[in-house]
Order: C-alpha cells, then structure tokens, then sequence
C-alpha cells in the first residue's frame, strides 16, 4: 500500500481527459487525499470551489477543451489555495505570474504527484 502523505487534505482536480482525470483521481485517493471533482471545465470548476469551503490544493490541466485555465488559477491564488499545473506545455505557454507554479508533466507519473503536491500544503496532517 503506498504511503498517504496527503492524507486528510482535500485536493481539487480540473481535468477534462476521462483517463487521465481517473489516473489522478486514483493516485490522490491511494496517497490519502479526498479529491474534489474531477471538473472537466472552467465553469465547472469555477462553480465547484465557488461551493467548497476547504480546498487544500488544485490540479489543474492548462487547455479544458480549447477554454485556458489560467482564470481559475488566478481565482485559486486569490483564494490562497495552492495548485500545479497538469500539462504537456513547456513553461515558455505559461503566463509569467505562473512562473513559480509547479508543474506535472503529462504523461504523469502516479507516484510524483502527491510528491509534487505535498510541499505546497500548509495543513498540519
């Protein structure tokens, strides 16, 4: 069994690729987390933590069929939640305030995302 070093924390996914939507609902759950979503669109998402009180963190895939996410990124950072980006982009596509967000690079490895997400959340678990 893999170690749960989100567990506890409750974690947004934006992902609008069912597989891979499912992958990192799978991978989150296995490290613990309670995933939010996931939400396939910006609207949806904007919606879904416009309802949630307690986010800890945010995956988010950059390009929701054609709609950027950028918006809702800025709408996280206004908020305080922390997020990386789920993307096959190189950094060059992303925005310049986005500059110190992580990245998790697609295709993605199960086993680093919670290593990716876990420095980013303030919680005491």
């Amino acid at each position: 069994m893999a170690e749960q070093v989100l567990r506890g924390t409750r974690i947004l996914v934006v992902e609008d690729e069912y597989l891979l939507a499912d992958d990192l609902t799978n991978a989150l759950s296995d490290a613990g987390a309670y995933v939010l979503g996931p939400a396939a669109s910006v609207e949806d998402a904007t919606t879904l933590i416009g309802n949630e009180t307690a986010i800890d963190a945010a995956i988010l895939d950059v390009n929701l069929r054609g709609d950027m996410v950028f918006p809702l990124a800025d709408a996280l950072r206004d908020r305080g939640i922390p997020f990386a980006f789920a993307t096959g982009y190189d950094d060059w596509a992303l925005p310049p305030r986005f500059a110190d967000a992580p990245r998790i690079e697609k295709p993605f490895k199960s086993e680093r995302v919670a290593d990716i997400l876990k420095p980013l959340i303030r919680k005491e678990q």
